[in-house]
Protein backbone atom coordinates (compact mmCIF):
# COMPACT_ATOMS: atom_id res chain seq x y z
CA UNK A 1 0.00 0.00 0.00
CA UNK A 2 1.28 3.46 -0.92
CA UNK A 3 1.13 6.25 1.67
CA UNK A 4 2.29 9.84 1.83
CA UNK A 5 4.59 10.83 4.70
CA UNK A 6 6.70 13.87 5.54
CA UNK A 7 10.42 13.16 5.47
CA UNK A 8 12.75 13.89 8.38
CA UNK A 9 16.33 13.41 7.19
CA UNK A 10 18.88 12.66 9.91
CA UNK A 11 22.47 11.45 10.07
CA UNK A 12 21.32 8.46 12.07
CA UNK A 13 19.19 5.38 11.50
CA UNK A 14 15.93 4.69 13.37
CA UNK A 15 14.98 1.05 13.87
CA UNK A 16 11.47 -0.35 14.46
CA UNK A 17 10.73 -0.25 18.17
CA UNK A 18 13.58 2.13 18.92
CA UNK A 19 13.26 5.53 20.65
CA UNK A 20 14.25 8.82 19.07
CA UNK A 21 14.50 12.18 20.87
CA UNK A 22 14.27 15.29 18.69
CA UNK A 23 14.52 19.04 19.23
CA UNK A 24 12.27 20.86 16.78
CA UNK A 25 12.80 24.52 15.89
CA UNK A 26 12.22 25.03 12.16
CA UNK A 27 8.69 26.25 11.27
CA UNK A 28 8.26 23.56 8.59
CA UNK A 29 8.91 20.83 11.15
CA UNK A 30 6.79 22.48 13.85
CA UNK A 31 3.94 22.49 11.32
CA UNK A 32 4.73 18.87 10.44
CA UNK A 33 4.48 17.85 14.10
CA UNK A 34 1.12 19.59 14.44
CA UNK A 35 -0.18 17.84 11.35
CA UNK A 36 1.05 14.43 12.51
CA UNK A 37 -0.52 14.83 15.96
CA UNK A 38 -3.80 16.08 14.51
CA UNK A 39 -4.05 13.25 11.97
CA UNK A 40 -2.55 10.49 14.12
CA UNK A 41 0.18 9.83 11.58
CA UNK A 42 3.95 9.65 11.66
CA UNK A 43 6.86 10.86 9.57
CA UNK A 44 9.60 8.97 7.80
CA UNK A 45 13.10 9.16 9.30
CA UNK A 46 15.62 8.64 6.51
CA UNK A 47 19.41 8.51 6.71
CA UNK A 48 20.75 11.74 5.25
CA UNK A 49 23.41 11.06 2.62
CA UNK A 50 23.80 14.51 1.10
CA UNK A 51 22.85 17.93 2.43
CA UNK A 52 22.20 19.34 5.90
CA UNK A 53 19.75 18.06 8.51
CA UNK A 54 18.36 21.55 9.02
CA UNK A 55 19.00 22.71 5.48
CA UNK A 56 16.51 23.48 2.77
CA UNK A 57 16.29 22.52 -0.87
CA UNK A 58 17.56 19.33 -2.44
CA UNK A 59 18.68 16.54 -0.12
CA UNK A 60 19.87 13.02 -0.71
CA UNK A 61 18.61 10.26 1.59
CA UNK A 62 18.61 6.50 1.74
CA UNK A 63 15.54 5.01 0.07
CA UNK A 64 14.66 2.86 3.09
CA UNK A 65 13.85 4.27 6.51
CA UNK A 66 11.45 3.94 9.43
CA UNK A 67 8.21 5.71 10.25
CA UNK A 68 8.49 7.60 13.54
CA UNK A 69 5.41 7.92 15.73
CA UNK A 70 5.25 10.71 18.32
CA UNK A 71 4.59 9.32 21.81
CA UNK A 72 5.42 12.36 23.96
CA UNK A 73 6.35 16.03 23.66
CA UNK A 74 7.27 18.97 25.87
CA UNK A 75 8.64 22.49 25.76
CA UNK A 76 12.36 22.45 26.50
CA UNK A 77 14.20 24.98 28.67
CA UNK A 78 15.62 26.66 25.55
CA UNK A 79 12.07 27.14 24.22
CA UNK A 80 12.33 24.47 21.55
CA UNK A 81 9.82 21.68 21.08
CA UNK A 82 11.09 18.35 22.38
CA UNK A 83 9.70 15.15 20.90
CA UNK A 84 9.95 11.53 21.93
CA UNK A 85 9.24 9.17 19.05
CA UNK A 86 9.23 5.41 18.54
CA UNK A 87 10.12 3.61 15.35
CA UNK A 88 7.18 1.87 13.69
CA UNK A 89 7.25 0.13 10.29
CA UNK A 90 10.10 0.36 7.83
CA UNK A 91 9.15 2.19 4.66
CA UNK A 92 10.62 2.49 1.17
CA UNK A 93 10.53 5.75 -0.79
CA UNK A 94 8.81 5.64 -4.17
CA UNK A 95 8.84 9.35 -5.02
CA UNK A 96 9.82 12.59 -3.27
CA UNK A 97 9.23 16.31 -3.71
CA UNK A 98 9.68 19.53 -1.76
CA UNK A 99 6.58 21.51 -0.75
CA UNK A 100 6.35 25.30 -0.79
CA UNK A 101 7.31 25.59 2.89
CA UNK A 102 10.48 23.55 2.33
CA UNK A 103 9.15 20.31 3.82
CA UNK A 104 10.25 17.22 1.93
CA UNK A 105 7.43 14.73 1.38
CA UNK A 106 7.40 11.23 -0.10
CA UNK A 107 5.10 8.56 -1.37
CA UNK A 108 6.23 5.43 0.45
CA UNK A 109 5.34 1.78 0.65
CA UNK A 110 5.46 -0.24 3.85
CA UNK A 111 8.04 -3.00 4.15
CA UNK A 112 6.63 -6.13 5.74
CA UNK A 113 7.83 -6.54 9.35
CA UNK A 114 10.41 -9.22 10.01
CA UNK A 115 8.92 -12.48 11.24
CA UNK A 116 9.30 -12.92 14.99
CA UNK A 117 11.96 -15.58 15.48
CA UNK A 118 13.52 -17.10 18.63
CA UNK A 119 17.11 -16.12 19.36
CA UNK A 120 19.31 -19.08 18.34
CA UNK A 121 21.68 -20.61 20.88
CA UNK A 122 24.80 -19.40 19.07
CA UNK A 123 23.60 -15.80 19.54
CA UNK A 124 22.66 -16.13 23.21
CA UNK A 125 25.54 -13.88 24.30
CA UNK A 126 23.79 -10.99 22.49
CA UNK A 127 20.86 -11.28 24.88
CA UNK A 128 23.29 -11.17 27.81
CA UNK A 129 24.91 -8.04 26.40
CA UNK A 130 21.54 -6.32 26.12
CA UNK A 131 20.46 -7.34 29.62
CA UNK A 132 23.64 -5.76 30.94
CA UNK A 133 23.33 -2.61 28.84
CA UNK A 134 19.67 -1.60 29.01
CA UNK A 135 19.67 -0.54 32.70
CA UNK A 136 22.46 1.95 31.87
CA UNK A 137 20.54 3.66 29.06
CA UNK A 138 18.61 6.95 29.22
CA UNK A 139 15.16 6.82 30.90
CA UNK A 140 13.40 6.86 27.52
CA UNK A 141 14.30 3.18 27.12
CA UNK A 142 12.79 2.17 30.45
CA UNK A 143 9.67 4.23 29.75
CA UNK A 144 8.94 3.31 26.14
CA UNK A 145 10.90 0.20 25.14
CA UNK A 146 9.53 -3.07 26.52
CA UNK A 147 12.21 -5.82 26.55
CA UNK A 148 11.62 -8.81 24.27
CA UNK A 149 14.74 -10.82 24.91
CA UNK A 150 13.33 -13.95 23.26
CA UNK A 151 12.72 -12.23 19.92
CA UNK A 152 15.57 -12.14 17.40
CA UNK A 153 14.01 -9.13 15.64
CA UNK A 154 13.91 -7.01 18.81
CA UNK A 155 17.37 -8.09 20.00
CA UNK A 156 18.93 -7.39 16.60
CA UNK A 157 17.29 -3.98 16.25
CA UNK A 158 18.35 -2.86 19.71
CA UNK A 159 21.95 -3.98 19.24
CA UNK A 160 22.12 -2.38 15.81
CA UNK A 161 21.03 1.00 17.17
CA UNK A 162 23.27 0.83 20.26
CA UNK A 163 26.49 -0.57 18.82
CA UNK A 164 29.26 1.83 17.70
CA UNK A 165 28.80 1.39 13.96
CA UNK A 166 28.98 3.90 11.15
CA UNK A 167 25.57 5.06 9.95
CA UNK A 168 26.09 3.21 6.66
CA UNK A 169 26.48 -0.09 8.55
CA UNK A 170 23.33 0.60 10.55
CA UNK A 171 21.52 1.34 7.31
CA UNK A 172 22.58 -2.02 5.93
CA UNK A 173 21.33 -3.74 9.08
CA UNK A 174 18.00 -1.91 8.79
CA UNK A 175 17.57 -3.11 5.22
CA UNK A 176 18.18 -6.79 6.06
CA UNK A 177 14.97 -8.81 5.86
CA UNK A 178 16.17 -11.88 7.78
CA UNK A 179 16.44 -11.29 11.55
CA UNK A 180 18.85 -14.22 11.94
CA UNK A 181 21.14 -12.76 9.27
CA UNK A 182 21.16 -9.51 11.27
CA UNK A 183 21.97 -11.32 14.53
CA UNK A 184 24.75 -13.39 12.98
CA UNK A 185 26.32 -10.28 11.50
CA UNK A 186 26.30 -8.72 14.97
CA UNK A 187 27.38 -11.80 16.94
CA UNK A 188 31.17 -11.64 16.40
CA UNK A 189 31.26 -7.83 16.51
CA UNK A 190 29.57 -7.55 19.88
CA UNK A 191 32.23 -9.88 21.30
CA UNK A 192 34.93 -7.53 20.05
CA UNK A 193 33.45 -4.04 20.43
CA UNK A 194 32.19 -2.62 23.74
CA UNK A 195 28.63 -1.38 23.58
CA UNK A 196 27.95 2.26 24.29
CA UNK A 197 25.42 3.25 26.93
CA UNK A 198 24.47 6.25 24.77
CA UNK A 199 22.28 5.45 21.74
CA UNK A 200 23.26 7.13 18.47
Amino acid sequence: MTRRLPLFPLRTVLFPGGPLALRIFEPRYVDMVGRCMRDGTGFAVMLLLDGEEAGSGTIGTARTGTEARIVDFDRLQDGLLGLTCLGANRVRILDTWCEADGLNVADVEDIAPDDHTPVPADCGHLVGALRHLLPQLPPVYAQWVAPQYDDAVWVGNRLAELSPFEASVRQGLLEMTDPLERLRYLAPLVRLEPLSATPN
